[in-house]
């Protein structure tokens, strides 16, 4: 009986390994499925961080990039303007040496006003426009400055423009000066 107890033992002993044995297999099988979903992520982890810190420094130089476009073109950016009124500073230059020189006034009083249109039509070329400020008409606050207020002369010019001190500018219909005007009260 010792011997059949024995077998017994031994075989209960050889379940109980078994089952031990299973056990770990199944322990070293999940530690292997964490340590592959582990190696994973910081896998997965290391690539995000890798496009993270690409994508800053692409960002970082685009930022860098368009600051000094930016610049680039403040500092250029009345050239063609510039460019432009070249010609009429030599068109002045000639007809200050014309006035040192002639005497006919009327003559100079024409130089001077073609000299004056050539620059306004450049302006305009340029996108200034010059605002009308009618007399009589409604005062408007996006377009016109009042400086004062005077007394109406007549009924029908209370609120209304009544003198336009100085002209009004838009360029490229932004206003660039409000028209100075003189508004009845």
């Amino acid at each position: 009986m010792a011997k059949e107890e024995e077998k017994e033992s031994n075989l209960e002993n050889t379940e109980v390994t078994a089952e031990q044995e299973s056990i770990q297999d199944q322990a070293s099988v999940e530690n292997t499925e964490e340590i592959d979903e582990l190696t994973k992520a910081q896998n997965e982890a290391a690539e995000l961080k890798d496009k993270y810190l690409r994508l800053y420094s692409e960002f970082d130089n685009y930022r860098r990039r368009t600051s000094k476009e930016k610049a680039d073109l403040v500092k250029t950016a009345n050239e063609d303007l510039l460019t432009a009124l070249l010609p009429i500073i030599d068109d002045f230059q000639r007809g200050r040496k014309s006035m040192e020189i002639s005497s006919d006034v009327e003559a100079l009083k024409e130089g001077i006003d073609l000299i004056y249109n050539k620059l306004f039509k450049t302006l305009e070329s340029k996108g200034l426009k010059a605002m009308d400020s009618p007399i009589g008409k409604e005062f408007d606050s996006e377009i016109q400055e009042a400086i004062t207020q005077v007394p109406a002369p007549t009924e029908d010019l209370k609120g209304k423009v009544i003198d336009e001190i100085e002209k009004g500018y838009s360029l490229n219909e932004k206003v660039i000066r409000f028209a100075k005007v003189i508004i009845g009260s």
